[in-house]
């Protein structure tokens, strides 16, 4: 397991950042709750997929070592995949489980950028870097992707507000 730990931390980032970016532009836009959820599984395992694919093709372009079979670059990919998937339902979970009815976003956004930081920190297990610049840094990208998908789900809806009613 210990050499597809960074692919797993790597899906396990991005699961977390994306599905807060949908969840944060689904709230700003003023949408129903039940989108978040349908858009957060949606993107949960499109993007997962796509993550996980992504890095086999990735590994089996590398021309500088040998390169890897398909079913040795494919474990990397499906660590890739079960992180973006296994990690990332964490800030759904606020949108899935009663007790946090009446503060589903703020849920969602404390377990994400708790969640973050956490992973963000695991990344100093690979890396030259301590585990809180690796936390804070995690969660300074996860924060700022999620401010920008609430500023344009707010915009989007100002803009087609007017023309779809």
């Amino acid at each position: 397991m210990g050499k597809y730990l960074p692919d797993f931390i790597l899906g396990a980032n991005d699961g977390i950042i994306t599905t807060l970016a949908v969840i944060s532009g689904v709230v700003g836009a003023s949408l129903s709750p039940r989108i978040i959820v349908i858009l957060g599984f949606a993107n949960l395992l499109a993007d997962g997929f796509s993550m996980g694919a992504s890095n086999i093709l990735s590994r089996r372009s590398e021309t500088e070592n040998e390169l890897p079979t398909i079913k040795a670059a494919g474990h990397h990919g499906t660590a890739t995949f079960i992180g973006f998937v296994a990690i990332g339902v964490i800030p759904l979970l606020a949108y899935l489980l009663p007790w946090f009815a009446g503060a589903r976003f703020e849920a969602a956004a404390g377990l994400a950028l708790a969640t973050l930081f956490a992973v963000g920190a695991g990344r100093a297990f690979f890396t030259d870097r301590g585990w809180l610049v690796s936390g804070m840094e995690m969660l300074l990208i996860g924060t700022v992707a999620a401010v920008l998908a609430y500023g344009i789900g707010a915009l989007g809806a100002a803009i087609v507000g007017e023309a779809y009613p």
